[in-house]
């Protein structure tokens, strides 16, 4: 265990924290109230204040627009606020935008990782924690389930995003090893839950199936992925930050490995939808066909364990969604975009 662990009440700078998993883990600390939180989020297409939506006014929680890419302005705002550790989603994530256009993954995802280690080493950053993803393992044989993914496995990225995802891994572990910045990865599996993008599987079907519309399944339908709650996922953020090895890998898990037509055919189920929604189309280039996880490593050292079981989380994530149709209809139409400029007018980096 690294002997400088960060402990409840440090600052914390969250990038990305207007996305699906930033917001949820800001909201998770923020419920717990004890660290105070400084939120960072570029505002791209993904990125969405509302999610963010009610911490306005809270003395441990401030907001600024700045792009990670930024380097002056990152280096006087971790100045400014004395920051302990860095927890680092930003991040371009979308695979099928990924394959129309790399650049924009490369400069955010890797040159961006790079200048925040280097400002991170630069500032006395106490914990650098980069939230990565199983996909930069590759895919698993569909004929062997008893293979996983472990620490252990060779990084053998198959898109252009989690390229982009394992280069900024290297880069984590490079500053590490020969700068002695402290560091820690954890890579999660397939995630759901509140105030994801809709164009990320499980929302999109959602979605799509509230309006009645057809449900697009890549080629067969039987890619397979271990799908954790977000929920779940921060909580393991939240431990491999506290009490994470320096210079260590986590893998978080779901436990939960199920083929993309089984997810889609449960969603149609929760709803009352009919299966004649679902519409077969061309697959994705390059598709990984199955992602699984092995969880034992981090259940070992940090005594985590995935508690949302499957059906209730979608459950769960189902509601959400019809409880906040404004939210992803405003998605859907880009009005979102609308919010930061309403709620921001004159504050040009965010506010309290």
């Amino acid at each position: 265990m690294s002997s400088n662990v960060i402990s409840p009440g440090a600052t914390l700078l969250v990038t990305g924290a207007a996305g699906f998993i930033g917001s949820n883990f800001v909201r998770m600390l923020h419920e717990r109230g004890e660290d105070r939180i400084v939120a960072l989020d570029k505002l791209t297409y993904a990125g969405n204040l509302e999610n963010l939506e009610g911490l306005d006014g809270s003395s441990r929680y401030t907001f600024v627009r700045m792009d990670i890419c930024d380097a002056d302005g990152v280096a006087a705002l971790i100045r400014e606020h004395r920051i302990d550790a860095i927890v680092h989603f930003a991040a371009e994530s979308h695979v099928d935008r990924s394959i129309l256009g790399a650049a924009e993954f490369i400069r955010t995802n890797v040159e961006g990782t790079r200048i925040l280690l280097d400002i991170a080493r630069g500032q006395g950053v106490r914990r650098f924690l980069q939230v990565s993803t199983d996909e930069v393992y590759g895919s698993l044989p569909e004929d062997r389930p008893e293979v996983k993914f472990t620490e252990q496995t060779p990084l053998q990225p198959n898109s252009p995003y989690s390229a982009s995802k394992a280069s900024a891994d290297l880069l984590v572990r490079a500053w590490n090893h020969t700068y002695g910045l402290d560091t820690v990865i954890t890579r999660c599996s397939n995630n759901y839950g509140p105030y994801q993008f809709p164009e990320k599987l499980i929302p999109l079907m959602i979605a799509n199936a509230l309006e009645d519309k057809p449900l697009p399944v890549y080629g067969d339908g039987q890619q397979r992925r271990d799908w954790i709650h977000v929920r779940d996922h921060c909580r393991a953020i939240d431990l491999a930050l506290r009490r994470g090895r320096s210079g260590e890998v986590y893998n978080v898990g779901g436990d939960n490995e199920l083929p993309n037509l089984t997810v889609i055919e449960d969603i149609l189920s929760i709803l009352g939808k009919p299966r004649t929604l679902i519409r077969y189309v061309e697959d994705r280039k390059g598709h990984d066909r199955r992602y699984s996880i092995d969880g034992s490593f981090i259940a070992a050292e940090l005594g985590y364990r995935p508690q949302v079981e499957w059906k209730t989380g979608l459950r769960e994530t189902i509601q959400w969604y019809v409880n906040n149709r404004g939210w992803w209809e405003r998605i859907r139409s880009g009005a979102y975009r609308d919010y930061y400029e309403k709620q921001y007018a004159g504050r040009l980096s965010g506010g309290q």
